[in-house]
């Protein structure tokens, strides 16, 4: 049996915090506002939130905010941390900003570095790290992730943007909504992708052979639409670098539909990116593949681009971060091993 990473299950593991069971004379009513009469501190705004962050289950099954309640309906509603009262200190932790003013911050976080605190994982995170930079942020929404509107996993590099006060997140957090904040991120993939764009579309939900990962769905009436156009960059026999942009940002979207695709990111082990693909012509081609794995010993992806309307000034912003040195190097050693040029 394949052994698991301690550190997946810490960032993805979900807790149940309510558990209800609809009364048998229960007028049909929308979901956000019957839960916001239930549990105590419950806003609209957070509800929502964690609806449609899949952690509102109804019969098991992710619903939307418009959804009505019937007699015997079963909810639970699940959230990240454990259900009790944690303080995240801050932690003096390097952080690579990019851009800071009075209302928010860019940064380029670095592989390896966990956003938010969750289970046996309440110190070392990105959030700990904003805590004591800011001295104490806004929490946003349900899952008590100081100043975060959107997030990238442990093991993905690249661009941040964290909001300083609530009328920067609740606007930074409807242009998320909208689906108007421009996202693109490089990722390697196994394989030659066949056409030069692309775009996969679908539904995604949580694997339930598997509850760390995604998975794509073909049933509208599962998970949430997940839309990723994506663009061959360069392409290497056995793999290829290509550009996603984001229309949608579900968990593990880039890494879920890749391997969709049947082009799982390099490396990435939750998703079969390292396991060697096939046999290549190329010469001590097995080894070469073992060595790179040890370059880049995590998922080959990188948020690379990101820009949004600044909410005060209403000029919009963008930021182009450069792959760090480890997938740079990993790209330079292929390159000089396939003989590959620019697409």
């Amino acid at each position: 049996m394949k052994e698991v990473n301690e550190e997946d299950f810490q960032e993805e593991e979900l807790y149940e915090h309510h558990s209800f069971t609809v009364d048998p004379g229960q007028e049909m009513t929308r979901i956000d506002k019957w839960l916001c009469d239930r549990i105590a501190n419950a806003s609209r705004t957070k509800v929502q939130a964690a609806i449609e962050a899949d952690c509102v289950l109804v019969n098991d099954r992710s619903i939307k905010n418009n959804y009505k309640i019937k007699p015997g309906d079963k909810i639970r509603v699940l959230l990240p941390e454990p259900p009790r009262d944690t303080e995240v200190y801050g932690e003096d932790l390097p952080l690579d900003i990019l851009h800071e003013d009075a209302h928010l911050l860019v940064l380029n976080k670095a592989a390896g570095m966990v956003v938010h605190p969750g289970f046996n994982n309440y110190s070392g995170t990105l959030v700990n790290a904003l805590v004591y930079h800011f001295g104490q942020l806004p929490q946003k929404d349900a899952y008590h992730r100081p100043g975060l509107v959107h997030r990238i996993d442990k093991d993905t590099s690249g661009l941040l943007v964290i909001g300083k006060t609530e009328f920067t997140l609740s606007h930074l957090g409807k242009q998320f909504y909208e689906h108007s904040i421009h996202r693109r991120y490089w990722a390697l993939v196994w394989g030659d992708v066949k056409e030069d764009e692309g775009t996969i579309r679908g539904q995604l939900a949580r694997d339930l052979k598997d509850r760390r990962k995604s998975k794509h769905y073909d049933d509208p009436e599962i998970g949430k639409l997940a839309i990723t156009h994506y663009t061959v960059l360069e392409r290497y026999h056995f793999c290829t670098l290509v550009e996603c942009r984001l229309e949608t940002g579900r968990t593990h979207q880039i890494r879920a539909h890749m391997a969709h695709l049947g082009h799982p990111l390099f490396s990435d082990e939750m998703y079969g990116g390292r396991d060697i693909r096939k046999e290549s012509a190329l010469p001590r081609y097995k080894q070469f593949i073992a060595n790179a794995f040890e370059i880049l010993p995590r998922q080959a992806l990188h948020a690379k681009e990101l820009g949004f309307v600044h909410p005060q000034s209403q000029e919009w912003m963008q930021f182009d971060c450069p792959l760090p040195d480890d997938f740079q190097q990993l790209l330079e050693k292929i390159r000089t091993y396939t003989g590959a040029l620019y697409s």
